[in-house]
């Protein structure tokens, strides 16, 4: 696969990612067979988050530490993939970006991951209640002790980030949005605008919007099923094709728990949209043709 590079960092990835939101319900050996599956098929970025698992039988913190026993198993592991993990949810204030909580939650995140670093700490969402100096503050210290090689947003309007980017001393290199042919917001939002500007990456989490890809019934859907018939792909394929053939070079992250669907959805990075194939979706989730 192509690589992209992240930001204006050295680091580059496949143009696919693998999200393990819902590891926690994987034993060792399932996700370690699920994250051989995603490397080998070129999904470097691997994505997680501290409050994946709340809700789970292993609950806060169960997706990284499902994660970390792979890494003790197979150590070979960690220097294969770029890894990002998320912070700043606690399930009850709901969110705490203030500095004790971040650099308590990245401490913990680093045990439960077994690792002395993560390439990319991403704030999860926005603490509207600290103020973006102290998220940075805690952000420039985990970068200056090394326990977090680069910073990402999750969850951030333009705004925000550019609030946060004021305060820090290093560069935000990664915003992960909301993205999939069923929730296009960041076409408009300015988000994707945002990365050209600044060379950021946007990391599209939930690119087949939650499974509604395969449930659903509507223009877009059918606008994914003619033009997969054209390909001949499928329906899933084109609409991860449709996140990837914007300017802003987006990366989805996909989060199947089938090795077979990590293999297939692979082949999406090998389909190359039209640019008129690219508006039909556009065109068919506003219902109107382009002005």
């Amino acid at each position: 696969m192509t690589k992209i590079s992240l930001g204006k960092s050295s680091l580059s990835v496949g143009p696919i990612g693998y999200g393990c939101w819902r590891f926690a319900q994987s034993t060792a050996k399932e996700a370690d067979l699920k994250i051989r599956t995603a490397l080998d098929c070129g999904m470097t970025l691997i994505d997680t988050a501290d409050i994946y698992g709340l809700g789970e039988p292993t609950g806060f913190g169960g997706a990284e530490t499902v994660l970390g026993d792979v890494l003790k198993t197979s150590p070979n592991l960690r220097g294969q993939m770029v890894l990002a993990t998320k912070g700043g949810i606690d399930a009850v204030r709901p969110y705490d970006s203030s500095y004790d909580y971040l650099m308590t939650a990245i401490d913990n995140s680093l045990m439960r991951l077994r690792t002395d670093h993560v390439d990319i700490y991403q704030i999860h969402r926005p603490d509207l209640t600290t103020a973006m100096a102290e998220t940075a503050r805690a952000l420039n210290d985990m970068v200056k002790m090394g326990k977090a090689k680069h910073i990402g947003v999750s969850n951030f309007t333009v705004a925000q980030t550019r609030a946060l980017q004021a305060h820090l001393d290093t560069q935000i290199i990664t915003t992960q949005p909301e993205f999939s042919a069923l929730h296009q917001d960041p076409l408009t939002d300015g988000t994707l605008d945002w990365c050209q500007e600044t060379s950021a990456t946007a990391l599209g989490w939930s690119p087949l919007a939650g499974g509604r890809i395969f449930s659903e019934n509507n223009d877009v859907i059918k606008t994914l099923d003619r033009i997969a018939k054209t390909h001949n792909s499928t329906r899933s394929n084109i609409a991860l094709a449709f996140t990837m053939s914007h300017g802003a070079d987006v990366i989805p992250i996909i989060g199947t728990q089938k090795t077979e669907r990590i293999i297939d959805s692979a082949k999406a990075a090998h389909v190359l949209l039209t640019a008129r194939e690219f508006y039909d979706i556009v065109e068919a989730y506003r219902g109107t043709p382009m002005p």
